[in-house]
């Protein structure tokens, strides 16, 4: 049995206000819980490609004139 998006929004909408707040929280956790392993299997990821020679080592300054370079760029 399939359940459309808008048939579990209509379902959500009948819950009493404290089930509402406690399903708003899970899912609040749940992408915060998703964020975290993204995060670590990109930090894996570089780990990997840093020991295998693909990335060079930089200092602080470099890291971070790189990192602002990166933040105009997306503005």
């Amino acid at each position: 049995m399939t359940v459309t998006f808008e048939q579990v929004v209509e379902t959500i909408k009948q819950f009493p206000d404290e089930q509402q707040e406690m399903l708003v929280e899970l899912i609040h956790n749940w992408q915060i819980e998703a964020q975290r392993r993204e995060m670590a299997r990109d930090a894996q990821e570089s780990l990997e490609m840093f020991h295998s020679g693909q990335l060079e080592p930089l200092s602080a300054q470099e890291a971070i004139a790189e990192l602002r370079l990166v933040l105009e760029s997306d503005e």
